[in-house]
């Protein structure tokens, strides 16, 4: 069966070591459009910061955003999909996070121009703080996260050193067990790694497989590239699964194949190698 749909990563994949979309992979990617491909970005980034680097793919569409548990139409911001933390399973995320410091949550509310609610005075590793400095002006600062809520919240993170989060994930792991997915995953703009809280129905692969079974297409006519653990589930899931030569392991054993990596033009070369099986 020939491949209808093509599913990339942004950071690590699309975008070069220093986070640019090189001119060559966005060439790549209106190749693939002309030969009638869908092309669908799934990314760990947030809608808004995400927009500015698909419009500049001249996209249309769904998007996946925030490791899939949201999808959004690029047009109209709606969204279309969601997998929300549960109501029930928020307050004991909360508690594991804060007890490493303060976390950041992250709502669905990207018309009200708020992505991330922040706890004020709570414990902030530097890293983390660093990144505030930059995205502070989509970030709602609360007293409480605690307090009753009236956000769909999309994930609980926190950004620090890999000493700091591995205790905490693994506490989230006896504490909250298959309730919530954890990704630990390395920033690739920023130092240090973040630490992710997850619904369970969430994921990249879970909301590819809804976007392509609105438009008619089966997993194996799905292709899908990316470089992170993040994008394991759907390079396994999919008809076709390339990893970058950045990737990590996880990614790499999840894969049919891998290509150069994303300093070296791999991206080109995996979109040159599905059109040959379009």
């Amino acid at each position: 069966m020939s491949i209808r749909l093509l599913a990339l990563d942004l950071d690590g994949t699309l975008l070069d070591p220093y986070g640019k979309l090189p001119g060559t992979a966005r060439a790549a990617v209106a190749d693939a459009q002309r030969a009638g491909l869908a092309v669908i970005v799934c990314t760990g980034r947030r809608f808004r910061t995400a927009l500015p680097l698909l419009r500049e793919l001249e996209l249309e569409g769904p998007a996946v955003v925030n490791n899939g548990a949201v999808v959004k139409d690029l047009a109209t911001a709606r969204t279309l999909h969601h997998a929300y933390l549960a109501d029930e399973v928020y307050p004991e995320a909360l508690e594991v996070m804060r007890s490493a410091g303060a976390p950041l949550v992250y709502v669905d509310e990207y018309e009200a121009d708020t992505d991330i609610l922040v706890e004020r005075g709570g414990r902030t590793h530097p890293f983390q703080v660093k990144y505030l400095a930059d995205h502070g002006e989509h970030c709602r600062f609360v007293d409480d996260l605690g307090a009753p809520r009236q956000h769909d919240v999309i994930m609980l993170s926190m950004m620090a050193d890999e000493a700091t989060l591995e205790p905490l994930r693994e506490r989230a792991a006896r504490t909250l067990g298959n309730r919530i997915e954890t990704h630990v995953i390395w920033n690739k703009n920023y130092e240090g790694q973040i630490l992710e809280f997850f619904s369970p129905s969430s994921g990249k692969w879970r909301a590819l497989e809804r976007v392509a079974s609105d438009a008619g297409i089966a997993p194996e006519e799905i292709a899908a590239v990316g470089d992170d653990s993040n994008d394991a589930s759907m390079l396994r899931g999919a008809g076709l699964g390339i990893a970058m030569g950045n990737a990590v392991d996880e990614a790499k054993r999840a894969a049919d194949i891998v290509v150069r990596s994303n300093a070296e033009g791999g991206v080109v070369e995996a979109i040159r190698r599905v059109l040959l099986t379009a």
